[in-house]
């Protein structure tokens, strides 16, 4: 204890924690910098003595001598739906075990990639990993003249940069649809949002147009809604004009869960019994879906998933260990619960 009180602040080296924990400044290190190379009661006893000496390593320094910056940024266009919020939790932790640190930033449409990734780059970060795809062709080509290695991940789909994670969103969208389908539905809408560029949107599209297509429909019980209107008052007014130009709908598939509820609340308000009158499918199984009478019906979209692959692709890549694929699909599930 003496020999703390002797420490100036600001001039804690390595060497002390050392000392006063009793092991050597490898183990320090690594306590830091690779915690899966520490037995965990020896690494709490490094943080706790490192907290109390007020020891904080050089970054920068440890970035020259491996050659990495232990730093992940993650960028994503939304903190607000529980899918995405479940592939960062899973890939924050999956990466922490390995001592990888994430930075996140948001990032909506393509105005800002280039800047984005530049920024990132700059930094020096050891990966990038984005919740769902790149979409200027500028920061495609950035990437592809770099070293650091990109995971896009949600949807699979041909030009992919580098590493990838995800799943078809055309047919999760059309299975969806082919379940209103075999329930016996016939004249089948769709509320969704405007695409505006992001490949994912305009796949589930594709994809209620695909099942209906099936059965001969050319699917134009349509209505789409400005991108930024994504919430429960947008699915109460999507199917208001849907009934409006298709008043003998019976059924709806919708492009996320929030308008789907919306859609289940107009119900509820105007007296149209669901699934009786109409049945309506969600897309995504938010923590909402199973509490909204009736239970709706949805795909189950695999957040974490993603979050695992995506972090175990990236890790596989920095830590030089072989990959079967640079590609990996995850499943979706559909959910059956009484809205349809």
């Amino acid at each position: 204890m003496e020999d703390t009180q002797k420490m100036a602040k600001g001039t804690i080296r390595m060497a002390d924690v050392a000392r006063v924990a009793q092991v050597s400044p490898m183990t320090v290190s690594n306590s830091f910098r690779n915690p899966h190379l520490v037995n965990p009661e020896t690494r709490r006893k490094v943080l706790e003595t490192a907290t109390m000496l007020g020891y904080v390593p050089n970054a920068m320094a440890g970035n020259l001598a491996s050659g990495q910056s232990k730093v992940v940024a993650l960028l994503t266009p939304s903190i607000r739906y529980s899918s995405f919020a479940d592939m960062i939790e899973t890939l924050g932790n999956r990466l922490a075990a390995e001592g990888y640190h994430v930075i996140m930033t948001l990032l909506e449409g393509a105005a800002r990639e280039v800047e984005t990734l530049r920024a990132m780059i700059g930094r020096r970060v050891d990966g990038i990993i984005i919740a769902g795809e790149l979409q200027d062709p500028a920061a495609r080509d950035l990437i592809r003249q770099q070293a650091t290695p990109l995971v896009e991940t949600w949807h699979l789909h041909p030009g992919l940069v580098d590493l990838a994670v995800g799943f078809s969103e055309h047919d999760a969208s059309r299975d969806a649809v082919r379940h209103l389908l075999a329930s016996g539905r016939r004249r089948i809408g769709m509320i969704g949002l405007e695409p505006a560029g992001h490949r994912r949107l305009s796949e589930r599209i594709k994809g209620y147009r695909t099942a209906m297509a099936e059965v001969g429909d050319a699917g134009e019980r349509l209505v789409l809604l400005p991108a930024d209107s994504n919430g429960y008052q947008a699915g109460s007014e999507g199917l208001r004009r849907l009934l409006t130009h298709w008043p003998d709908m019976d059924g709806i598939f919708c492009m996320t869960d929030i308008l789907a509820v919306g859609a289940l609340f107009e119900c509820h308000r105007t007296g149209r019994a669901v699934p009786g009158q109409l049945a309506v499918m969600g897309y995504g199984n938010y923590d909402i879906a199973a509490e909204v009478p009736p239970g709706l019906s949805t795909v189950q979209t695999p957040g974490s998933a993603i979050g695992d692959a995506a972090a175990g692709l990236l890790l596989d890549r920095l830590q030089g260990r072989a990959t079967a694929a640079r590609h990996q699909q995850v499943p979706y599930q559909l959910i059956c619960r009484h809205s349809v």
